[in-house]
């Protein structure tokens, strides 16, 4: 069986007889805020990682903090063999202190330049960062996959500057069985915390089928300002964005998070979008296959 050169490999991760690089089959675990546990292909993948603990606060710059609502579904100690995280930008809801302090400092990251000089601050030197529409390509045993920064920004251009510069990301889930001209068997979208402007409009146009979106809602506000897409633009992002299922996340969990799943699910159904959204509560798993028509 044939494998993928060295050369077009940025990382590859070890495998042991243990792995089960199904292809049928995958998971995503929602273990709150921007986090979750992705499993497919073999792949394991923690996003956003984020273990503070209800009444706890972040940092988020220039002197503002803000309450945590929720605790985890899970602590860190309880994570699942990981294989690399995917960061989305350097905030202390998405990389936090806990996760500094527990992190094995050895594990491989995709994020932003940005979040990479300040995870090397703090230890963390085995990163992979990426310019928008950049491509991290990895393999693990005969499975691949490409993962993609998108566009994004963290609210209105005047104060985005002053925020983490932020990355949505595309992966494309593949394997040496199957031809590289061929579709992938998964494409998943992660959307970042980022509104909607009119860069996010080049996502659909070079990736016409996509299978799931995770989008990072909330309508985080601080001092009157929208940093995250709030229901109305979350409704709007599940429109342009198309994919087959989207999956709310990053919506309750801190006091600055102003726009609750509730006003979402009323503007999805006002849409008639409901079959177009799956929802997960902490804790919970959405269980995806390829489609039939891929590979």
């Amino acid at each position: 069986m044939s494998q993928v050169h060295d050369a077009d490999v940025d990382l590859e991760l070890p495998t042991d007889e243990t792995d089960d690089a199904d292809l049928e089959h995958g998971s995503i675990f929602f273990v709150g805020t921007a986090t979750v546990i992705l499993e497919y292909a073999g792949f394991t993948i923690l996003t956003d990682p984020n273990f503070l603990h209800s009444g706890d606060h972040v940092h988020l710059g220039y002197g503002i903090t803000s309450r945590r609502r929720t605790d985890p579904a899970l602590e860190i100690e309880e994570l699942p063999s990981i294989d690399f995280v995917l960061l989305s930008h350097y905030h202390g809801d998405h990389f936090d202190r806990v996760v500094e302090a527990k992190l094995d400092k050895g594990l491989p990251i995709v994020t932003t330049p940005h979040a990479a000089e300040k995870l090397a601050e703090k230890g963390f030197h085995e990163t992979y960062p990426l310019e928008t529409w950049e491509e991290c390509r990895l393999q693990k045993g005969t499975a691949r996959l490409t993962i993609t920064a998108t566009p994004g920004r963290h609210g209105p251009p005047v104060v985005s500057k002053g925020l983490p510069p932020v990355m949505g990301s595309m992966l494309e889930f593949r394997s040496d069985e199957i031809a590289p001209e061929e579709p992938p068997l998964i494409r998943l979208y992660v959307s970042g915390d980022t509104l909607v402007y009119d860069a996010l409009e080049e996502i659909p146009e070079r990736y016409p089928e996509i299978d799931l979106a995770l989008l990072h809602l909330g309508g985080t506000r601080i001092l009157g300002v929208l940093l995250t897409m709030d229901a109305k633009q979350g409704v709007e992002a599940v429109d342009l964005i198309d994919a087959e299922t989207s999956i709310p996340i990053h919506y309750n969990d801190y006091e600055v998070f102003r726009s609750p799943l509730s006003n979402f699910k009323a503007a999805v159904e006002k849409a008639g979008l409901e079959d177009r959204v799956a929802y997960l509560e902490h804790g919970e798993s959405y269980e995806f296959e390829p489609s039939s028509n891929r590979g």
